[in-house]
């Protein structure tokens, strides 16, 4: 099982529809329109077919942030999104992060840290968010492998990496 988890808006339902969606396309380069999504109130199961096996990825809503702990168990890997847009947003992903880092059961997870939203304009770049979040220290602290990348849902830039990142760091 894959938790995906990140503050309110930042991504984590267009992401899973344009993941399924990449996953049963026949070769076609086209993604088409977004989906149209609503705020997740309470949690998403979505499986996706991949390469090497099935995945079963948990979306919980960012309202839900207080007792995402509760999911923790079983879980093999961890994508944490966030709005790469939204600088006022940052500061409270940066906590939520490290307390998801910091969870006992999350210590074998692989971990996925996504900065969404590369397409706007007013988006910062994958180094600046890296240097806010302070992504070096965190991850040669972090107890478990943490990757970061840079995409964005909507126009599926980087999904394809979201995919093989799946595929070798979850388990069936």
């Amino acid at each position: 099982m894959c938790l995906l988890l990140g503050a309110t808006g930042v991504g984590k339902t267009l992401l899973v529809k344009r993941l399924q969606k990449f996953t049963l396309r026949d070769g076609s380069s086209e993604m088409g329109e977004p989906p149209v999504t609503l705020p997740t109130v309470g949690t998403n199961l979505t499986d996706l077919t991949l390469k090497r096996k099935k995945v079963t990825v948990r979306e919980l809503g960012g309202c839900m942030g207080p007792i995402w702990s509760s999911y923790f168990t079983d879980c093999s890997s961890v994508i944490f999104m966030v709005d790469s847009a939204n600088i006022f947003q940052i500061s409270a992903s940066c906590i939520q992060l490290l307390s998801v880092l910091s969870a006992e059961p999350l210590h074998a997870a692989s971990v996925l840290v996504i900065f969404n939203k590369r397409d706007l304009p007013c988006t910062m770049g994958l180094v600046e968010m890296k240097s806010l979040f302070r992504m070096d220290d965190i991850i040669a602290s972090a107890p478990q492998p943490v990757t970061t990348l840079e995409v964005s849902a909507r126009s599926g830039q980087g999904l394809k990496e979201v995919l093989s990142w799946l595929d070798s760091n979850t388990s069936k």
